[in-house]
């Protein structure tokens, strides 16, 4: 079974100082197997931020359909968001507050009461390596543990699907591996879905089970990162992008201009 299904989905918005409307999306198929690490890899304005905001309810598609865990998203948005987990790239934690507190007040929203709040929060604190730091304001973490405590704020309810958006951008190479070694187990032992949008080709390839290139509001290649590569007979996935996303760029370009 797929945790997540879309098809056709088509969004537009209005063309600045113009009558005319903007094609973010343009029938956009996507399935996602239920347990595994799913990663959506595009340059800017590809549509994959669209693509997310439809999944997690936070907008409706002009045209097509979009379904998690069997719950579809536009005639029940309240029941996918009880089963969804999301994590931004803009910490949602509250700097004021310790990060138990953090983690507690989200159980609340989630329903759970205190005692069950409290002991789901030490759990994950624990898991993500914040037991010793649970009573510190969030204002004195480091960037690792600030996104260590967003993704266990996302998990505070224990959902079927968890939503990354670019959950390592602006981390040190030590906290950026932990992250990795975090989401691979999430996946693994806790058979929870991840959906994740990077930037970073190398995160994609070491980390998901299958990937899909998105350009102008469409999948321009799916498959597992090792299958994509060998359809090609490219070293690496840099190579598989570029054919698919980044033909429009010269080789002097290349990523950076890209990614900018």
């Amino acid at each position: 079974m797929h945790s997540i299904e879309a098809r056709g989905l088509v969004k537009t918005y209005p063309a600045p100082g113009s009558k005319s409307r903007v094609r973010a999306l343009d029938g956009l198929d996507l399935q996602v197997p239920r347990g595994t690490i799913f990663a959506l890899v595009g340059p800017n304005g590809a549509g994959k931020t669209t693509t997310v905001k439809i999944l997690t309810t936070l907008a409706a598609p002009d045209d097509g359909t979009a379904v998690i865990e069997g719950i579809d998203v536009l005639a029940s948005p309240a029941r996918v968001r009880s089963v969804i987990g999301v994590v931004a790239q803009r910490s949602g934690a509250d700097p004021t507050a310790t990060g138990r507190e953090n983690l507690v007040l989200q159980g609340h929203l989630y329903g759970q009461d205190t005692t069950s709040a409290r002991k789901r929060a030490d759990e994950l604190l624990e898991h993500f390596r914040l037991t010793d730091a649970a009573g510190r304001f969030v204002r004195t973490y480091s960037g690792g543990m600030q996104r260590r405590l967003d993704v266990a704020l996302g998990l505070m309810h224990r959902p079927a699907v968890l939503f990354l958006d670019e959950p390592t951008t602006g981390l040190d190479p030590e906290s950026r591996t932990a992250m990795w070694q975090e989401i691979t187990r999430l996946a693994a032992d806790d058979q929870v879905t991840v959906l994740l949008t990077t930037h970073y080709l190398d995160e994609a390839d070491r980390l998901a089970d299958r990937l899909a290139i998105v350009d102008h509001g469409r999948v321009v290649a799916e498959g597992e990162p090792g299958q994509l590569k060998a359809e090609l007979g490219a070293p690496s996935l840099d190579e598989v992008y570029l054919h698919y996303a980044g033909r429009q760029y010269s080789d002097a370009q290349r990523l950076t201009e890209v990614f900018k």
